[in-house]
């Protein structure tokens, strides 16, 4: 996906913030609308498709994990949450309702400009032409290599940017056991026991929509002292 031609939804209940967010934003290529808070997001979403939401946690009413969790299950618009500092749990709580990635508050501009790009390149492009599918069959799932989507039979399964990104990445080299800190690497994100921790919750989730029985992976395996490892069919 070209940055440059993404539009932005920015929520967050401080009017100073929204402000500086939008216009910084903006002055860096992107169409950018706001939201002063989760009931204002749900009427600007319902009339408008967006490439990426940028969501503050701490809101009045609907906080934004809520938020993101109803969200999640029917958009597949890239989440990026800003976060109090040094909240762990509350990061992971965050990936676990299905945000792509977070941002500790306060932060730099440039920061946040450059979250907000990686996991924009971490969407799969669907204007790319059609090539002969590569298709992995993982028991009932079927992943398309090409064009980064799973489909259950005739319904394509939801996934977030950055399980899209975390199949491609597994997809290229099947069999083959990665770790935690290869992944995080390959992420683009920065080192970490806090991301290697994100990771795991990241892999829970990608096992609830790929196993049958997620607490006893057969496709997506946890190989003892070397990380993970996809395994097809």
């Amino acid at each position: 996906m070209n940055e440059l031609d993404a539009h932005l939804l920015v929520v967050d209940d401080d009017e100073r913030i929204r402000s500086l967010l939008r216009k910084f934003l903006m002055r860096h290529g992107f169409l950018v609308s706001t939201a002063r808070d989760a009931a204002h997001a749900r009427r600007v979403l319902a009339g408008l498709e967006f490439d990426l939401i940028v969501l503050d946690v701490m809101m009045p009413g609907e906080d934004g994990m809520e938020l993101t969790r109803s969200l999640r299950e029917t958009l597949q618009t890239p989440i990026l949450l800003l976060t109090a500092k040094g909240e762990t749990d509350n990061r992971i709580e965050g990936l676990e309702a299905g945000a792509d990635d977070y941002l500790p508050k306060p932060f730099e501009p440039k920061e946040l400009l450059l979250r907000i790009n990686a996991i924009l390149r971490r969407m799969p492009d669907t204007s790319a032409a059609d090539t002969a599918p590569k298709v992995l069959s993982l028991g009932v799932i079927r992943y398309d290599m090409e064009r980064g989507e799973m489909w259950q039979g005739d319904e394509l399964v939801r996934l977030t940017a950055t399980e899209v990104h975390l199949m491609k990445i597994f997809s290229a080299q099947p069999g083959v056991a990665l770790s935690r800190a290869k992944l995080v690497e390959e992420l683009g994100r920065d080192r970490g026991q806090a991301q290697e921790r994100a990771v795991d919750v990241q892999i829970t989730r990608l096992r609830r929509k790929i196993e049958s029985d997620p607490k006893q992976p057969q496709y997506l395996q946890t190989v003892r002292g070397a990380g993970y490892m996809l395994a097809p069919d």
